[in-house]
């Protein structure tokens, strides 16, 4: 099987918050340092890699050259339909086709219309021919899906519309779109986690969702935000003996004292003890993780642990850490 970076498509989901978007960011610029040619792929209106990289968000729809090897798409539904019907339709203009408001009344008899015209989108993005000429194909397009349940139904309208169509024009784009999605040699899946329990339960529905809906397994699971392991079982035990010291003796009586005098000032052995119980709360915090860990590993998936960043929001320093950090992983 292909090494996952050498599919045409990634697709990454996951629980809502977890970093998908940093994640796909990090395998964007991981696969354009490669030398692959990458496009990353944003749906629900979104184009936060353009900021990321400090470029100016490009126009509903429009493919945006961030770097070398590295362009960057907001898929717009109506721009997406169009170019897909004009594919179609041959001689039809754009501009008749954009005063009928044919998106309103394709997405109004057919539900999931607006999931199928993504997908159809996405696999256009992969082929040596692209439509209207314009444009080249790439290498790797990786899909910032939406979270786990809307992705399931991105994922899934192909084989909807096919049943439904079964001939005809509409039939044969949804089939070719499902033969991307179910050929692993094509296509991966990778989940985006946090390690706790409720995203490790979507994680796992995920995974058996995929398996009945498309007959495919996901590639790997990035756990996000892995805080270090910093003490083993017996520097534990010490850290909570010197705790236990502390609390005790001299300094208890000490603290007494100073309630009694009203003194606001934190002594040394208070900041000693706020350490220590920092210490202790993150070392139980990591502890939990690991067990989450242990439990996605019995699912017979590749888990890939992701170290937290320090920051308080997306910024490209931190995407280029974790990219770097799959380097050595993928």
């Amino acid at each position: 099987m292909a090494p996952i970076l050498q599919r045409e498509l990634l697709v990454v989901t996951g629980k809502g918050g977890v970093g998908k978007t940093t994640i796909a960011s990090a395998l964007g610029l991981l696969a354009s340092e490669r030398g692959l040619s990458t496009i990353v792929v944003e749906v629900g209106e979104q184009a936060r890699l353009p900021e990321l990289l400090g470029a100016p968000a490009a126009e509903p729809g429009a493919e945006r050259e961030l770097r070398p090897n590295l362009s960057s798409l907001s898929i717009d539904l109506d721009r997406a339909l169009m170019e897909w019907l004009q594919a179609l339709g041959g001689r039809v203009s754009g501009r008749v086709l954009a005063s009928s408001n044919t998106f309103q009344y394709f997405a109004a008899a057919a539900p999931g219309a607006k999931e199928l015209v993504s997908m159809v989108k996405i696999w256009e993005l992969t082929q040596e021919r692209r439509w209207r000429g314009r444009g080249h194909r790439y290498d790797l397009v990786v899909l910032d899906a939406p979270a786990t349940g809307h992705a399931l139904g991105m994922l899934g309208s192909p084989r909807t519309f096919g049943a439904i169509a079964r001939v005809g024009p509409i039939a044969g784009q949804a089939e070719r779109v499902r033969d991307l999605l179910e050929d692993a040699e094509r296509s991966s899946y990778l989940a985006v986690a946090h390690a706790t329990e409720m995203a490790v339960a979507e994680t796992i529905e995920l995974q058996d969702k995929l398996r009945d809906q498309l007959g495919r397994e996901l590639d790997a699971v990035l756990v996000n935000g892995m805080l270090p392991q910093r003490f083993d079982v017996a520097e534990l035990a010490r850290v909570a003996s010197i705790g236990d010291e502390r609390a005790t003796g001299p300094t208890r009586r000490a603290r007494a004292g100073a309630k009694r005098r009203g003194s606001s000032t934190r002594r040394p052995d208070d900041v000693r003890s706020a350490a220590l119980s920092a210490a202790q709360a993150i070392s139980t915090r990591s502890r939990a993780q690991r067990n989450q860990l242990a439990r996605l590993r019995r699912r017979n998936v590749d888990v890939i642990p992701i170290p937290f960043q320090f920051t308080d929001e997306l910024e490209l320093q931190s995407v280029l850490r974790i990219a770097d950090h799959l380097q050595r992983k993928l």
